[in-house]
């Protein structure tokens, strides 16, 4: 659906400590074979390993792109609890963090401050975009109920009521009790943009132009409005109209 973006790897992580411990093992003699450059001990006791992963859950993409390290790739872990592969929400979490491949495969350099300045500090684009794309491409495939877009977005709005006065999903940071608002309100932005341009703008033209153009001239140039234009009308418009006005904006499953 999104095209095929690597080097990529897929960990599967389940639930017993000391197999994620011997997981752990492999990974780091895998690393030092594609990347010799790394000591091995770069790799071992890593702050968010897979032991992590099997106590506590959760899924993510460990980005390997900088000056340091030869190997240039992404490595997805998805982990057997929160969500459990038995729970629906795990299809869209692998949509999600492959989302972010897609994202972080149209930046080239491998300078950290230049991929940041591209992609964004704070979590709302990046991670809204991603939850949005996951949740939208999950809607369409067969067997997924007809309203399942719709009633996803829409436990997304409670995140409303954490916004404080004035406050903009942009100025929301990672690490935060707020993150999850960011996740949210982020995912609503990027469906409220493409409703007011189109899919193949936010998907195609935004990320064909980014790496050359950088992000203020790619977004620019791709939505015919500056960014402020768009959040100023989302924050002052658009959360503040009814469930019924909101809902309206996604597409038909």
């Amino acid at each position: 659906a999104w095209g095929n973006y690597g080097p990529l790897e897929f960990w599967i992580v389940g639930n017993s400590v000391s197999a994620a411990k011997d997981l752990e093992k492999k990974y780091a003699v895998i690393r030092r074979e594609k990347d010799s450059s790394v000591p091995l001990r770069a790799y071992k006791n890593r702050m968010h390993g897979f032991k992590q992963y099997a106590k506590e859950g959760n899924a993510g993409l460990n980005l390997r792109r900088n000056e340091y390290e030869e190997w240039s790739g992404y490595i997805i872990t998805m982990s057997a609890k929160s969500p459990s592969p038995e729970e629906e929400d795990y299809k869209p979490v692998v949509l999600h963090e492959y989302f972010h491949v897609y994202q972080h495969a149209h930046i080239y350099s491998r300078d950290e401050e230049e991929r940041t300045s591209r992609a964004l500090k704070n979590p709302w684009w990046t991670e809204g975009g991603a939850e949005y794309m996951a949740q939208l491409l999950y809607s369409r495939q067969e067997g997924v109920r007809p309203n399942y877009l719709k009633e996803i977005m829409s436990w997304k709005l409670r995140s409303i009521d954490e916004l404080k006065l004035g406050q903009g999903i942009q100025n929301i940071a990672y690490g935060g009790r707020e993150t999850r608002v960011a996740y949210d309100l982020g995912a609503w932005f990027i469906a409220f943009l493409i409703n007011k341009t189109s899919e193949e703008a936010y998907r195609i033209d935004f990320f064909k132009k980014l790496n050359e153009k950088g992000f203020e001239k790619s977004f620019e140039e791709s939505f015919d409005a500056p960014l402020e234009y768009y959040l100023e009308e989302f924050h002052d418009v658009f959360l503040p109209s009814s469930l019924e006005d909101k809902l309206k904006i996604l597409p038909n499953q």
